[in-house]
C-alpha cells in the first residue's frame, strides 16, 4: 500500500519568520510586520506545496542555498499584497481628468510634446488602466501629443494578468455608471470575464521593477501613482524612495499617495494641494 504524501507543515518559528523578513527586506525592502505572521506562513505554505517540499523549515534551508536564485522573485511575489480596482480613490482620477491632462494639453500640443505617467506599483493592472481610460477620455486621438503610461510592479506574476487586460465581469458591474463606458470593454461570451480594449492596453508598458533596485528611467514624469506602497516600507526605505519619484517628477507635476499615507517627512520640492495629492515644486 503506497504511503500518502507528505502533508505540508504550516509550522513557522521564530528563527525561520526572522529570515524570511530579513530577505524580503534585503530583496525587495519590504518590511513584514508580526501581525503579518500567520498569512506569510500560509503564503509559504503554497511555495511549499508548489516545490514539493515537506514543511516550511525546509523551504527557509532551500533558500539559505545558491540553487535558490531563481525562488527569491516567488518569495516576493507570494508575500507580497495585490489589493487593488478600477478608479480606487476616485478623487485622484478627477483630479487627473479635471486639471491635470486639459493643462498639460494646452502646454504641450503645440510643440508635439511628450507625456508620460507612472503607475509605480500597478499590481493586476487595474489602476493602470484606469489612467489609461480617463487619459483616453480627456486626450482622444491627437497626433500632436506622445502620451505614454509606464506600469510597473514587482510581482512577476501579477504583470502577466496585468498585460491581460482580462477581469471578472462582476468589478466592472460594481462601477457606478459614469466610469464604465470609459474602459472600453471587449466581452468573452460564456465566460463571466470582460477584456479591456486593445485601445488602452496600447497606451501602457508594464514592466518589473523592484523600486529599491536601479530605476532604469531617465526622462521625467508628468505624474507618478505611488498608491498603497509605502505602508510595506520602513521610514529610510520611504525617504530614499521618495527622493527618487521627485527626482523624476517635472517641476509642476504631481504624486499621488494612498489615502492611509502620508509622506515620511516634509519634503522641500513636494507641497500638498489637495486630498493625498502632492504637487513638485520648482
Amino acid at each position: 500500500m503506497l504511503a500518502p504524501p507528505p502533508q505540508t507543515e504550516p509550522t513557522l518559528t521564530r528563527d525561520d519568520m526572522g529570515f524570511v523578513s530579513k530577505l524580503v527586506y534585503e530583496h525587495a525592502g519590504i518590511v513584514i510586520r508580526e501581525h503579518k505572521e500567520a498569512m506569510t506562513r500560509g503564503r509559504l505554505a503554497r511555495r511549499v506545496k508548489a516545490l514539493g517540499l515537506n514543511s516550511v523549515a525546509e523551504y527557509c534551508a532551500f533558500l539559505k542555498t545558491p540553487a535558490a536564485l531563481d525562488e527569491i522573485p516567488e518569495l516576493i511575489n507570494a508575500v507580497t499584497t495585490n489589493h487593488t480596482a478600477f478608479f480606487r480613490e476616485r478623487h485622484h482620477f478627477d483630479h487627473l481628468r479635471g486639471d491635470v491632462l486639459p493643462r498639460l494639453i494646452q502646454e504641450r500640443a503645440a510643440r508635439r510634446g511628450r507625456i508620460r505617467i507612472w503607475s509605480s506599483a500597478c499590481s493586476s493592472g487595474e489602476e493602470a488602466y484606469s489612467i489609461a481610460a480617463v487619459s483616453r477620455e480627456v486626450i482622444g486621438h491627437r497626433s500632436d501629443l506622445d502620451f505614454r503610461i509606464l506600469a510597473t510592479d514587482i510581482d512577476t506574476d501579477i504583470l502577466d494578468r496585468a498585460a491581460a487586460g482580462l477581469y471578472p465581469l462582476d468589478l466592472f458591474e460594481r462601477l457606478p455608471g459614469d466610469l464604465r463606458p470609459l474602459l472600453r470593454l471587449e466581452g468573452q461570451a460564456g465566460r463571466g470575464e470582460v477584456r479591456v480594449s486593445d485601445d488602452l492596453k496600447r497606451l501602457i508598458a508594464f514592466k518589473r521593477l523592484n523600486l529599491i533596485e536601479t530605476w532604469p528611467m531617465k526622462g521625467a514624469f508628468d505624474v507618478v501613482f505611488c498608491r498603497n506602497v509605502f505602508i510595506y516600507f520602513d521610514t529610510p526605505t520611504k525617504a530614499a524612495i521618495l527622493d527618487r519619484f521627485v527626482s523624476l517628477i517635472h517641476p509642476g507635476g504631481f504624486l499621488y499617495l494612498g489615502h492611509s499615507e502620508s509622506l515620511p517627512q516634509p519634503h522641500p520640492k513636494l507641497r500638498l494641494i489637495g486630498r493625498t495629492i502632492y504637487e513638485r515644486t520648482p
